[in-house]
């Protein structure tokens, strides 16, 4: 069975007083997520990157010590968006567990998408 968290959007979630302006779908940004699970030794890298290239981001997605894949993605909110939503779903290679977010503003310097 598979079970996806999240993580508050830390553009969206600021804990009262007014509320966050809309952000546009096709600003640049950055995703940073962190899948757990059964996701290394599966295929998952080489699928993160054909669905990132798919929807035109640059990145990586990174195998960790811990088990984990790092996936860092940057190009249009939308298209990270939907690269988000593609980890968390049932199609992906292994078994997700868990995919915790984080956005951010994009770093720039990136070109293509690699694995590591």
């Amino acid at each position: 069975m598979r079970h996806h968290a999240r993580v508050a959007d830390t553009e969206t979630d600021r804990g009262g007083g007014a509320p966050a302006p809309t952000p546009e779908p096709d600003e640049t940004v950055r995703l940073t997520a962190w899948v757990h699970g059964a996701v290394q030794g599966v295929g998952f890298r080489w699928w993160t990157r054909a669905r990132a290239l798919e929807l035109g981001l640059v990145g990586s997605a990174n195998n960790l010590r811990d088990g984990r894949v790092e996936v860092v993605a940057e190009g249009p909110r939308d298209a990270c968006r939907r690269l988000l939503d593609r980890l968390r779903s049932p199609d992906t290679p292994g078994v997700v567990t868990t995919v915790v977010e984080r956005w951010s503003e994009p770093r720039g310097g990136l070109t293509g998408f690699v694995e590591r």
